[in-house]
């Protein structure tokens, strides 16, 4: 690549069509979400008459092959339309991405042709709304200790058992009608060495067996997103709707996580761009003991620190994306630390807006209060602070080559 190549090289719209999507999903924001969001929120309501309007634009398959109903397309766009969509309404995108990416996409690059066929179509529409379940009441960081367990009876049927909790699009109304599709990580015995077997199991509303155990309320943040607890009694699956092999799930399981991390990174940056502009723009228009607020020195520091640490995550988090192949895994390093550094970056550039604006700034009608509210999640689900710093730790010290490349 030349020197002109490098300088004309765009990391955030690499090409044509990537601006164009941008350009789609910030107008769709600024007409249909941005209205809704303060209310939603309020109310704790999942707004699923706007969300399948995302099918409309081909978003909710958007990795999805277009033989499918998708739109077939790669990591940079569903890393923009995650930041566009959490600058306005991060709850409505972190119901989009349990949708899109680890139900829609999961199922695109892991079922079966005949699963595929069944399943993709609807979800791409959104005539059906799917949500991934992997973590269980008292089991969170430690998946593998997951119960939730799935055996074979004597007419070659799956019996499922188990209670699966914090499952975004787990009920998708007021009513607890329960998600359209599952998809299911169970345990379905042990290996050699003692180790749990993990499988993949297609869950559909209206198996028996299969029901809301709560909807989950009074969240702090993400209250437009609706979480619940699933209950899987003597739920009976058919073999069909078993993906892949018995036991063969881990491989995909951590690629799952690994695309899941990289998604909540890119809402971090929508919640850390969206609060700057609140942010600066207040400091100019505020007028305090005769001049703008921006004049203060500890006001200055608050705008420039949010700014240099939002340019850092939007680079690391682009340059993720940009490395990553959706149909492989082994990106834990990063994907692991652009989620670590931007989940707590994005939190502390709300905080810092609240802080600038003072009391409009806690207040719901200002915005940033709910950004803020909402960034704390991002510190916990998809895997905790914690659990990235172990993964890190644990990766650097096999692979000390990764700090020099």
């Amino acid at each position: 690549m030349s020197e002109r190549d490098i300088s004309d090289f765009d990391l955030i719209n690499p090409t044509e069509s990537h601006s164009m999507l941008r350009e789609m999903v910030r107008d769709f924001v600024e007409k249909k979400v941005e209205s809704q969001a303060l209310e939603h929120d309020k109310n704790e309501k999942f707004n699923l008459e706007l969300f399948r309007e995302l099918g409309e634009l081909g978003l909710l398959g958007i990795t999805v092959p277009e033989e499918y109903g998708g739109s077939g397309l790669d990591t940079v766009s569903t890393i923009i339309v995650h930041e566009e969509l959490s600058s306005s309404d991060p709850a409505f995108t972190l119901s989009f991405l349990a949708h899109s990416m680890l139900t829609a996409n999961n199922l695109s690059l892991n079922g079966s042709e005949e699963q595929k066929l069944r399943f993709l179509p609807g979800l791409c529409s959104g005539e059906l709304i799917g949500c991934m379940a992997m973590s269980e009441p008292d089991y969170g960081s430690d998946v593998m200790g997951m119960q939730t367990s799935a055996e074979l009876n004597s007419d070659g049927n799956w019996v499922i058992n188990g209670n699966k909790m914090w499952i975004t699009n787990g009920s998708i109304d007021e009513d607890g009608t329960p998600a359209d599709l599952v998809w299911l990580y169970a345990k379905t015995g042990e290996d050699s060495k003692g180790r749990p077997e993990i499988s993949t199991f297609l869950i559909e509303k209206g198996m028996d067996g299969y029901s809301v155990g709560q909807k989950i309320y009074d969240k702090s943040g993400m209250r437009a997103s609706n979480t619940a607890e699933l209950v899987f009694e003597n739920c009976i699956v058919p073999p069909s709707n078993l993906v892949g092999s018995v036991g063969g799930s881990i491989s995909h399981m951590m690629r799952n996580l690994e695309i899941e991390r990289i998604a909540l990174a890119a809402m971090s940056l929508g919640i850390a761009r969206r609060s700057l502009v609140e942010m600066n723009r207040y400091a100019s228009e505020r007028h305090s003991f005769g001049k703008p607020i921006r004049e203060y020195g500890q006001i200055q520091r608050h705008i420039a620190e949010s700014y240099a640490e939002y340019k850092a995550m939007q680079s690391y988090v682009y340059n993720t994306a940009r490395m990553i192949n959706l149909e492989s895994g082994g990106y834990r390093l990063d994907t692991d630390g652009v989620k670590l550094f931007s989940s707590t970056v994005a939190k502390n550039i709300a905080d810092r807006a609240i802080q600038v604006m003072g009391g409009y700034g806690y207040v719901g009608e200002y915005v940033v209060e709910r950004l803020w509210r909402d960034s704390k999640l991002l510190e916990i689900g998809g895997g905790t602070i914690e659990m990235h710093q172990k993964n890190m730790t644990r990766d650097l010290y096999k692979y000390p080559e990764s700090i020099l490349r």
